[in-house]
């Protein structure tokens, strides 16, 4: 199968942790270290936080973000529409320029929706 563009970013970020990992392995460890903890509280289930970690990635208009959350989301039974929504809450509250990164985020579900899930 070949690479689509939102898969290309998700590849990017494993080239990116992988070469980093390799020259920086403790700040790279210290970030996957915080990134566990900070995901791990019991509060939220998961799909609600990849939902809010999509819209924070639109707001930070960050396309490998969206990419990576947008697939996290969707394996975590979120639909299109909480997504889209979601996204819709990032541009009410960082304006215009997070209107153009509903761009990735609807490119992210046209490739993730309907994949298996991973197990």
């Amino acid at each position: 199968m070949t690479n689509t563009p939102m898969r290309d970013k998700l590849h990017e970020i494993e080239s990116l942790l992988s070469t980093l990992g390799k020259s920086h392995p403790n700040e790279v460890q210290a970030f996957m270290n915080f990134m566990g903890k900070a995901e791990a509280g019991p509060a939220l289930s998961l799909k609600q936080k990849e939902i809010a970690n999509v819209a924070l990635s639109v707001a930070a208009q960050c396309e490998w973000c969206i990419a990576f959350h947008v697939k996290q989301a969707v394996h975590a039974g979120a639909k299109r529409d909480e997504l889209i929504e979601a996204g819709f809450l990032a541009v009410l509250m960082h304006g215009g320029p997070a209107m153009m990164y509903m761009t990735p985020l609807l490119n992210a579900l046209d490739e993730f929706e309907g994949q298996p899930k991973a197990v």
